[in-house]
């Protein structure tokens, strides 16, 4: 049985089949993932709707592949040949904002800026804050555990989660965690699901802590004459536990794509540009001090803003990174986490691995944390160049393990990484993976080839 025919049981507003139109669901926005070739997409508007779509593909053996806004940069929604797509963007209800428990509960489809208005507008805040926040939705931050520039002082999506409603693959609908502040009733089951991508259940409900609106943040900018210079002055500034909401960098690469994408005026001959943003009730002496540290190592000039229009423009240049850097051709965009004192020896590296395969890569990211995401610009359409893009995300994923890190700081494994995971988990953690996705998923129809190989 086909699954058109699998699924023609269901409303027809509630299945995709048309080839053209199933072609926009067929992927992600990853690279070196292929293009993915579902035969149809469920469009599901209730968990209801979702449980019906799960219980069908279970019985008739359909691989399930859940999609969010497809801005994910692991290939965690490239459908493969023979799978449907379940796409949860028509479920983008936020249900509840409680301004005493400071939650909300919003459906998986609900855009993650959207989100962080609608908290704002009690005088409420959602820290998280991925790249794509304007179009991003908080079903795929969840699953992905997405980050943000705020992971330094916030921490990611995970952190904020405190409950779900998830269908397990059979169809089985089911909650995990709670609404209260405390509770450790059983297994953390939240936090298994957190960041699964879609392996072990399809989430219909998040239920997320809220914090109270933070103090008017200050924001800082610093130049730097070396890449090396500003990642030095990013490990002074973690060694010395400078409390920060923000610290980002970007390089020379980085920053003239930036400008010549948007037209700010980022000045010439600039290498390296460090951001640091502070939003506590001592935001002006916590910024004074980010910049005597700068200084200190060889800053060419540090500026600090106290317009809020302005600090949000330098913000925004540092959110059209990646969309600026893949105006200069075919890109792969690599998200590795070190140690924080690890930051300069990773760029070093990336330079290094930049210098012996001839290729431009941008390099920008979360310094405050240690995620960066080394952004490499090849020609898919010359053989030589691809195969050396394929070197250079390789060489740099494994600098990040030698430098005592991680594959994946906030985008996950997808299929971008799945072989990689391998050379991360021990024997144990891995056999302990697989255990869990055969109790949750016994016949491996929930995103197959995703995650674990």
């Amino acid at each position: 049985m086909t699954p058109a025919e699998a699924f023609a049981r269901l409303a027809t507003d509630l299945v995709e089949t048309d080839p053209d139109l199933v072609a926009g669901y067929a992927h992600d926005e990853a690279t070196l993932t292929g293009t993915g070739a579902p035969a149809a997409v469920l469009l599901p508007r209730t968990t209801d709707d979702v449980a019906r779509m799960l219980n069908i593909a279970h019985t008739h053996c359909i691989p399930v592949v859940t999609r969010g806004a497809g801005s994910g940069l692991s290939g965690a929604a490239t459908a493969p040949p023979g799978s449907v797509v379940l796409s949860t963007h028509r479920m983008a209800a936020i249900r509840e904002i409680d301004p005493v428990e400071r939650l909300a509960v919003v459906e998986p489809g609900v855009v993650t800026a959207d989100l962080g208005a609608a908290a704002r507008a009690v005088g409420l805040f959602y820290p998280p804050d991925p790249g794509s926040i304007a179009f991003c939705t908080v079903g795929g931050n969840v699953a992905t555990n997405a980050g943000g520039m705020c992971c330094v002082k916030y921490g990611v999506t995970g952190d904020f989660v405190l409950g779900l409603e998830v269908v397990l693959a059979d169809g089985t609908v089911t909650r995990t965690g709670r609404r209260t502040a405390k509770g450790v009733a059983g297994y953390d089951l939240t936090a298994l699901l957190v960041g699964s991508e879609g392996t072990l259940g399809v989430i219909t409900e998040v239920t997320l802590r809220l914090l109270p609106a933070p103090s008017p943040a200050r924001t800082l900018v610093a130049t730097f004459p070396s890449l090396r210079a500003a990642g030095s002055a990013v490990g002074a500034l973690a060694a010395e536990g400078v409390p920060l909401s923000m610290l980002e960098i970007l390089d020379r690469t980085t920053l003239g794509a930036i400008d010549a994408a948007t037209g700010m005026g980022i000045a010439h001959g600039i290498a390296a540009m460090v951001l640091a943003q502070c939003d506590d009730i001592a935001a002006t002496d916590t910024i004074a001090r980010v910049g005597r540290l700068c200084e200190q190592h060889g800053a060419d000039e540090v500026a600090v803003s106290d317009d809020d229009a302005e600090a949000d423009a330098l913000l925004e240049a540092r959110r059209q990174a990646l969309p600026s850097l893949e105006r200069l051709g075919d890109w792969i965009l690599d998200d590795v986490c070190v140690p924080r004192s690890q930051v300069v020896a990773l760029i070093d590296r990336v330079e290094e691995v930049a210098a012996a395969e001839g290729l431009v890569i941008g390099v920008f990211g979360h310094a405050g944390d240690g995620n960066m995401h080394p952004t490499i610009v090849y020609d898919r359409h010359d053989d030589a160049s691809a195969a050396a893009a394929r070197r250079a995300f390789d060489a740099i994923t494994r600098a990040a393990l030698d430098l005592g890190g991680t594959i994946t700081g906030e985008h996950g494994i997808g299929r971008l990484k799945r072989d990689w995971l391998t050379e991360e988990l021990d024997p144990g953690a891995l056999a302990m993976s697989r255990a869990v996705k055969a109790a949750l998923d016994p016949l491996g129809i929930l995103n197959p080839g995703c995650v674990l190989a």
